[in-house]
């Protein structure tokens, strides 16, 4: 079992000094920090920490407010950890899901999420039904009345809206449409981006289309990623999947990359469930020789 520890601060301003300390008094045998907001989504550093976490290793922060923006995405971390057989614990809260207290005080917390959100559903109609009662509508007057400007409006807000969230999340998606359409099928695509940020929301391939549509519109993706995939042999796909996984995560080793494809559900060329780390080095290598991977 091994203690990886992960350190937060908001921007490069602040110090993660006093969490490494803390994290290496702990028995973490790795640190990791990451400036970024607490409210940001993207957080890169986490999302590769947690995919490279190997059974029965332990995630170690100082204070849940490092690792989670709200109760809903700390309990979408473990969920994912505990798909992988990983183990989470917060220095300063009693959560520890290696052991049986802390996996109820996390059941604690998964029952009072979901009685908040059916609070917050059960306020909302009873506003609703009450609004009616007094003869009151909700909604825009425009939309009601089919206004052309303000349905153009109401688009317009919707599409910026949309573009943002594309914009916040691009950092998952883009690199891997950028590197692997239209030379790869949408569904191959869609696996490598899943598999480099498995705490992320997955991506299927109709959403994958959309956003990648939406940046081919304002220029910042050529439009041949929309493209049609050519046909292509087995051992060609194979070899542009490992070396995205590569790319994607320089210092990874052959087992963990072996780990990978098989959460992925990638086959060996010979059709096999499991991957031997030689199979892994001899496609890495031929990857290597066709210039895929430096």
């Amino acid at each position: 079992m091994a203690l990886i520890g992960y350190a937060r601060v908001s921007t490069d301003l602040q110090d993660t000094a006093a969490q490494r300390r803390e994290l290496k008094s702990a028995g973490c045998t790795e640190i990791h920090e990451e400036f970024a907001s607490g409210a940001a989504r993207a957080r890169p550093v986490l999302a590769k920490l947690v995919a490279n976490l190997g059974r029965s290793d332990v995630l170690v922060v100082v204070r849940i407010d490092r690792l989670a923006r709200s109760l809903s995405h700390l309990l979408e971390v473990i969920e994912t950890l505990e798909a992988r057989g990983a183990h989470f614990r917060s220095l300063g809260d009693p959560i520890d899901t290696t052991s049986p207290q802390g996996k109820f005080t996390l059941q604690i917390l998964g029952a009072t999420a979901e009685f908040e959100r059916a609070l917050i559903r059960e306020r909302t109609m009873a506003g609703l039904a009450s609004a009616r009662e007094k003869g009151r509508v909700g909604g825009n007057p425009g939309l009601r009345d089919r206004d052309p400007e303000a349905i153009a409006k109401v688009s317009r807000a919707r599409d910026r809206s949309y573009f943002d969230k594309l914009n916040e999340e691009a950092q998952q998606w883009l690199p891997a449409v950028r590197q692997f359409r239209p030379r790869l099928p949408w569904e191959d695509v869609v696996r490598i981006i899943n598999s480099r940020h498995p705490s992320a929301k997955p991506w299927t391939v109709e959403r994958l289309r959309r956003a990648a549509g939406r940046f081919v519109k304002d220029g910042l993706l050529d439009r041949a990623v929309l493209g049609r995939a050519p046909p292509a042999q087995k051992d060609d796909r194979l070899l542009a999947i490992i070396a995205g996984i590569k790319s994607s995560a320089p210092e990874i080793t052959l087992q963990q990359i072996a780990a990978r494809l098989e959460a992925m559900r990638e086959p060996t060329p010979r059709g096999r469930s499991k991957w031997a780390t030689s199979s892994v080095a001899h496609l890495l290598e031929r990857a290597r020789l066709v210039g895929l991977i430096e």
